[in-house]
């Protein structure tokens, strides 16, 4: 029987196309390609013992412990998973690392079982390859970069518009120390299969936010992050309480709902302390230790105050963190980039810096 393939196109995820990932968790979990399920033909162990035996005996001796392994009643568990899912999506395509044994495997038993879908050509790795490209290809795009303060709502702006690359978004952390999010953060793969995907729709002008090349737990990929350094860009430019009714929302409020929603009331709340004050901790050398200790009481005081309802008083350990390490931060690093740095295309407030950003995307 042939078992049909197709192109590792760009085209399966700009789509949207549903994927069926046949590798195994641990593979998946380390990334996996947008818009696909993980639905293995071996668990991990299975895959762990097949692939010593690959090693120590060949390719034969393997793919025989692999039928001893998933016979019986595991396959015909894996057969009726993947059944599940096409019949809640008929048009899914199915893949593995490479495009080859396992996601055959995975066919010819589907085939036996009446439904024949097709597997990606050359897999995973050919798709990655795909995706990484486009990301290679857009840092030749034009770039506008949304530049300011902390506090200054530049993702908020960047998702106003048509043609905005939320980063930040895509690798799960809001980008600061205390960005972490009650999700976990995105892997660099999947930051990069979630930017390329972003991409993939947006043939012409970008804007993006001004941002370190590391976030969370990913890295801009390299060839973009430099396009980034070298783009025009706008300024932000806003008053101390709004950048602070701005981070409270952000960074207080949004950041409680986010964890109580995941944990639960009494669980998400110690939780949501926990992490604003180990990334309080995390800045104790570039606090020193007298303003660290002092913003640590005062961080105290304000979630006893958020307990009974005052979520505001945050604002007290938020405004000398603004105004005596984030921004003195911002502005030594324009000063010193001060010959360096790209052009700017305006500064202002939010809204004409979003008006500034909507007509640069419109200009010829």
């Amino acid at each position: 029987m042939t078992l049909p393939t197709i192109p590792a196109s760009l085209d399966l995820i700009g789509a949207g196309q549903p994927l069926i990932d046949v590798r195994a968790p641990v593979e998946f979990s380390q990334g996996s390609l947008p818009g696909a399920v993980n639905l293995p033909l071996m668990v991990d162990e299975e895959r762990h013992q097949v692939g010593l035996t690959y090693k120590q005996q060949g390719q034969a001796a393997a793919i025989a412990l692999g039928e001893c392994l998933v016979g019986g009643e595991a396959k015909q568990a894996r057969i009726a998973a993947w059944q599940a899912y096409l019949d809640r999506y008929p048009d899914a395509v199915i893949y593995c690392f490479r495009g080859g044994l396992r996601s055959q495997i995975a066919q010819q038993w589907l085939a036996e079982a009446g439904v024949q879908r097709p597997r990606i050509d050359g897999g995973w790795k050919a798709l990655r390859h795909k995706l990484c490209q486009r990301i290679d290809a857009a840092a030749e795009q034009p770039i506008l970069v949304v530049a300011g303060l902390t506090g200054c709502a530049k993702t908020q702006l960047i998702n106003q518009l048509p043609n905005g690359i939320d980063l930040e978004g895509f690798a799960k952390h809001k980008g600061s120390a205390f960005g972490r999010q009650p999700e976990e953060p995105a892997t660099q793969i999947d930051f990069e299969h979630a930017l390329a995907k972003r991409l993939i729709g947006l043939p012409d002008k970008l804007v993006a936010e001004d941002e370190s090349r590391q976030i969370g737990n990913a890295n801009i990929p390299l060839t973009f992050w430099q396009a980034l350094q070298k783009a025009p860009r706008i300024r932000i430019e806003m008053p101390l309480d709004w950048r602070l009714d701005q981070l409270r929302r952000d960074y207080i409020e949004a950041l409680e709902q986010g964890y109580t929603a995941h944990y639960g009331q009494q669980e998400g709340w110690q939780r949501m302390q926990n992490q604003l004050a180990n990334a309080l901790e995390r800045l104790a050398k570039r606090l020193g230790n007298a303003r660290l200790q002092r913003l640590q009481r005062l961080q105290r005081m304000a979630f006893s105050a958020h307990a009974k309802g005052d979520v505001q008083a945050h604002e007290a350990w938020l405004a000398p963190l603004l105004t005596e390490y984030y921004d003195p931060l911002y502005r030594y690093h324009l000063e010193k980039q001060r010959d360096s740095l790209p052009v700017e295309l305006h500064v202002g407030d939010w809204e004409s810096c979003l008006d500034a950003a909507k007509q640069w995307g419109v200009d010829q």
